[in-house]
Order: C-alpha cells, then sequence, then structure tokens
C-alpha cells in the first residue's frame, strides 16, 4: 500500500502576548512563530482493512483515539469515504508537553500527509481551517512560513524575511500544564500593544521583539527556568526566551558551534533534554 514519511517541526515563539479571554474560554493571542528543524518523524501507511492504527511508544504521548495524530487522520479517512485504513507511527524527537507544538506539528503533518496519500486534492487553506479545530497551533505548521498569529492562534499573517539562526533548546524536564499556566495568568489592562519592526536585517531585530507574557506564571512556579534562562544568557546567546508556555528556555545564537558550547555547557552532568536547531 502507498506510504509516506515526514518530518515534523518543532516550532519557538519570539513573541507571545495574550490579549484577553474570550467568552468561550480561549485567549485571543498575538503571537511570531518560527518553526525550527528539530523534528519527529512520522510515517503513514494506507490499509485495505478500515482501521486506523497511531504508534508512538513515548511516555506521555497515547497511541489510538487518544492522539491528536489520529484525529487527524480520521478526518481524513472520513473525507475520502474509501473505507480504507491507515498504520501511523510516530517517532519522537521533540520533548512532550514542552512548548514547542510537537503534538500539533504531528496533526499538521498526518493532515497534510494523508490528503497526499489519499488524493484529496485539499487546498492549504482547507486544511488549515481543519486544523485549528484540532488545535490551535496546527494551522501554522500547514502554512509553513514565519508568522504572525493572531486570534487564537489561526488568523496568520507572513513575517518579513527573518535571517537564520541557531536556536539553542534547553528543557528541564519538569511537567508544565498549558491549561494551568492559563488559569493562573493575571491579565493586566492592555495599553495599545507594542509596534513590531517592519523588516528584521539582523538577529538583533529579532530579538528585539522577544516578550513571552506566560513566563509569569510559569518562571515563578519553576525557578529553573529563570537559570537556564540566565545561564544561557552568560554563554553568549544574542536573546533568550522561554518558548510558549514552557518550559524550554531557548536562545538565538549567530553560529552553531557557539550554541552547541553553551548546550553541553548547560546540560553537563544534568539530565536536562538540550539541542542545538536551525531556522526554518
Amino acid at each position: 500500500m502507498k506510504s509516506l514519511t515526514l518530518n515534523a517541526p518543532a516550532k519557538v515563539n519570539y513573541l507571545l502576548d495574550v490579549i484577553r479571554r474570550r467568552p468561550d474560554g480561549y485567549h485571543d493571542l498575538r503571537m511570531v512563530m518560527q518553526r525550527i528543524n528539530l523534528c519527529d518523524e512520522i510515517n503513514l501507511t494506507l490499509t485495505d482493512s478500515p482501521a486506523l492504527t497511531v504508534t508512538c511508544g513515548k511516555q506521555g504521548v497515547p497511541d489510538g483515539p487518544g492522539n491528536i495524530a489520529w484525529k487527524a487522520a480520521r478526518i481524513m479517512l472520513d473525507l475520502a469515504g474509501t473505507g480504507m485504513g491507515a498504520r501511523i507511527s510516530i517517532t519522537k524527537k521533540i520533548p512532550v508537553a514542552a512548548g514547542l507544538g510537537g503534538g500539533s506539528s504531528d496533526a499538521a503533518s498526518v493532515l497534510m500527509g494523508m490528503n497526499e496519500l489519499l488524493e484529496l486534492g485539499l487546498s492549504t487553506q482547507r486544511l488549515m481551517e481543519i486544523g485549528v479545530k484540532l488545535g490551535a497551533d496546527v494551522p501554522f505548521f500547514i502554512f509553513k512560513e514565519p508568522a504572525l498569529a493572531e486570534g487564537i492562534g489561526e488568523e496568520l499573517t507572513a513575517m518579513p524575511q527573518m535571517p537564520p539562526a541557531w536556536i539553542l533548546l534547553v528543557n528541564p524536564g519538569v511537567h508544565v500544564s498549558t491549561a494551568w499556566v492559563y488559569r493562573n495568568l493575571t491579565l493586566t489592562n492592555r495599553g495599545e500593544l507594542n509596534r513590531l519592526p517592519a523588516s528584521y536585517g539582523s538577529l538583533e531585530d529579532v530579538c528585539s521583539i522577544f516578550s513571552n507574557d506566560l513566563e509569569s506564571v510559569t518562571i515563578p512556579a519553576f525557578p529553573v527556568i529563570a537559570e537556564i534562562r540566565a545561564a544561557m544568557l552568560q554563554q553568549g546567546a544574542l536573546g533568550v526566551m522561554m518558548s510558549g508556555s514552557g518550559p524550554t528556555v531557548f536562545g538565538l545564537f549567530a553560529a552553531r558551534d557557539c550554541a552547541e558550547q553553551a548546550r553541553l555547557t548547560l546540560t553537563s552532568g544534568k539530565s536536562w533534554f538540550g539541542a542545538v536547531a536551525e531556522t526554518l
């Protein structure tokens, strides 16, 4: 049967403004999001039987219907209406519940891959409309460009060209619930939002927009995040921030060897996750 193997990239948030709580319980956001080449690997195989299986084998990631990738595949198989099924295996390289969008990226890759395998011919816009029902970050991974994301994350505008960067990721392995972070966020009465630059000629221009409202909740609860931030700056990062709701901290570096040296220094003798990735 037809099969396909795809890379599902992680993301970091250069900016994360929480603007207001919506009546539906979600929050209106303003985010600048960037994909990086730390990727999960997704293998999709169509089957003649109608069964749909998703296996991952990673602690904290459910197999079967509890997995967002399973839900994505189910939608596409139902749209095809052929009676076919699929086997999906996920090799996780993106840390789980880390603020890096791994689950959403997996779902986006499944939507795009099943669209190709089933020859549905759905447009990018239609896939994004399906994706937002699965998760607010899913459309961004289908969009495939650095983006300004507004609304709950589904209103996407391509960012001006940004210089490439090396990204150091360090995750101390503490569990942070996104729902808990948003529940405990104190929304201030915002004035006018900071204006974003019209162009980004240097990495310093990119770092100038670094801001994450969720740090006000996550860092007091997990001081190790602040320790990693400070250490990364000492190691020469041009800018440092927590991604999403955390606990992953990322830093921008102009050169890979500098980022690798910082990774070794920060993670040596610790059980922390550390990786160097490049922006996409």
